[in-house]
């Protein structure tokens, strides 16, 4: 390993040579409290940043054991120093000037949720962080000087004040731990308690905008009507008390604009735990929660929707049900079935989301039109059907049906963001009025176990390249997968780790054989063991990747069109 003097040594005989010299840099220097490596060089000023990373021996860096031993604070301490490294460094970014990126200095940009991302990893308790930079140059000509301010002025600063344990805020980041103590303790006994989701009094759901993920100042506090209140004595806060949602069917009903679908968008992100200050620190559902909606124009391959949709006027199997154009109901049939693949164990519907005849169909209707002639069997016939034989929960929003209060467990309606038990008001209501649908008492057998096999054509790519467009759309070579309608899928960085597991399962993992719940298996097992570096081929670990869920993952590859059986 060099010294950081051999480093700005070596910048210093590079100066004013052609850009492509800035390459000789690649390795690692020592400064003395930490390891600074330049991992990859950018080929120009206009292409994409350098690559770096820093490393902080655990003797050096001192933060306690008791942090990081176990999955999820390991997990909360990396995200506070990611938070606090990439805060120093956006001071210092653009300070060196010059063409392109010159003087660019960025690090992951978190958002209210806490993930796992590869921009930071804390091991054995030595620190690694990840980061780029934009090389100075004056138009394809090397600027040394401003790049020796950016390592030896800017950076040092950064790293001291923010990967060490004694020049940090550390009540901060006490209270950062004590709080994922608290998160997972609330998730873990969420099964015991009968519960599938709670959400704390005094929660802040709403946003600032669509835009913003801001909590939304002078919002009305969350708070649960007396009937459903739980009271949960938590490892640091102690006794909070909050909604607790029973495992079953939970019907939020109200007027527009009233709060119910707010309420469902906190518990659709409810799966992750989010920072302090978020408003929706003590919201917490099932980890495996998904959101089931409709989606027109989505690729399946070999579904079975059977249970939900059958006899097609067209004769066209419905157990291994494949299209390249998905109808409202085909999708969010599929959608559902390939969530059970996945092992959710609660789902979340907003009729605003839902294709109508794929949720309900109404008693005139069933008059008019018989049953043999509709070869769709609503979701509220297999509603119950679906708790009561694989203990999945629903969770649904309804403005405009009361169709489901004959099938709901437990009915809130929501009023000025203000929750109230309706359930005995709205059951007594409902017997005055016909059942729309009769509920099947066993859900129909389906076909549960699909292999994929690769699609040889990626094997056969020299450069297989990925890209990410936000949270709405990736590419693998030259194919795209839309992911738009994937509303749990929280951050840009997420996408792009799709994309690499998409790859690394295309290449590694489909042979035929291995169901999509096994490759799932064996991608979570890899992930937990080695992190997501380990998607990567080589040293250059780039620190744009964020951890999905394992539903996210296998919607990933459920909407890759090349998908082949």
């Amino acid at each position: 390993m060099k010294s950081a003097e051999e480093l700005r040594t070596k910048l210093r005989s590079i100066d004013h040579r052609s850009y492509p010299a800035y390459k000789d840099l690649q390795g690692a220097y020592d400064f003395r409290d930490y390891i600074l490596s330049i991992d990859h060089v950018q080929g120009d000023p206009f292409a994409a940043p350098s690559r770096l990373s820093i490393k902080v021996a655990g003797s050096k860096a001192a933060f306690p054991p008791a942090f990081s031993d176990t999955h999820f604070k390991r997990i909360t301490l990396q995200d506070h120093l990611t938070r606090l490294f990439a805060k120093q460094l956006s001071q210092g970014s653009f300070s060196a000037r010059g063409s392109g990126k010159s003087g660019l200095l960025t690090a992951s940009r978190c958002g209210q949720e806490v993930l796992e991302r590869t921009a930071c990893r804390v091991q054995n308790g030595t620190v690694t962080l990840r980061f780029e930079a934009g090389f100075p140059a004056r138009g394809r000509t090397i600027d040394a000087r401003e790049l020796e301010k950016m390592l030896f002025d800017i950076l040092p600063g950064c790293v001291r004040s923010s990967l060490f344990y004694q020049k940090i805020n550390q009540e901060k980041l006490k209270n950062a731990i004590s709080l994922c103590e608290d998160q997972q303790f609330i998730r873990e006994q969420l099964p015991a308690k009968g519960l599938c989701a709670f959400i704390a009094n005094g929660s802040v759901l709403p946003r600032q905008s669509g835009i913003s993920d801001l909590p939304l100042k002078d919002a009305v506090p969350f708070k649960s009507p007396a009937s459903l209140e739980v009271t949960l004595t938590l490892p640091n806060r102690g006794a909070v008390t909050g909604m607790g949602i029973p495992k079953g069917i939970t019907l939020f009903v109200g007027g527009g604009y009233h709060g119910k679908s707010t309420v469902l968008q906190a518990l659709q992100n409810a799966v992750y735990n989010h920072i302090e200050g978020d408003g929706r620190e003590l919201v917490i559902a099932d980890a495996s929660a998904w959101k089931l909606r409709s989606e027109d124009g989505r690729s399946i391959s070999n579904v079975d929707i059977s249970p939900f949709i059958s006899h097609l006027p067209n004769g066209k199997d419905t157990r291994h049900f494949s299209t390249e154009d998905a109808s409202g109901s085909t999708s969010q049939a599929a959608n559902l079935m390939e969530s059970m693949e996945s092992g959710s164990a609660l789902i979340l519907i907003d009729e605003d989301t839902s294709a109508t005849n794929f949720m309900i169909r109404d008693k005139l209707m069933q008059q008019v039109v018989a049953s043999e002639e509709e070869p769709i069997t609503p979701f509220i016939e297999r509603v119950r059907s679906l708790y009561q034989d694989f203990g999945i929960s629903s969770i649904l929003v309804a403005g405009s049906s009361g169709s489901y209060f004959h099938v709901a467990d437990t009915i809130i309606q929501m009023k000025e963001y203000v929750p109230y038990d309706i359930t005995e008001r709205a059951k007594k209501a409902a017997s005055e009025f016909p059942v729309f649908s009769t509920a099947q008492e066993i859900f129909p057998s389906y076909l549960s176990k699909r292999a994929p096999k690769p699609n040889m054509a990626l094997r056969r790519e020299e450069r297989l390249k990925q890209k990410a467009l936000g949270t709405s759309e990736l590419s693998l070579g030259k194919d795209s997968v839309e992911l738009r309608y994937l509303e749990q899928l929280r951050d840009s960085e997420q996408t792009m780790a799709l994309a690499y597991l998409l790859k690394y399962a295309q290449l590694r993992m489909l042979d035929g054989k291995k169901t999509l719940a096994q490759i799932a298996d064996l991608i979570e097992k890899q992930l937990d063991q080695s992190g997501l570096e380990s998607l990567f081929e080589h040293q250059d670990v780039r620190s744009s990747l964020a951890r999905p869920r394992r539903q996210e993952i296998l919607a990933c590859v459920n909407r890759y069109r090349k998908l082949y059986f």
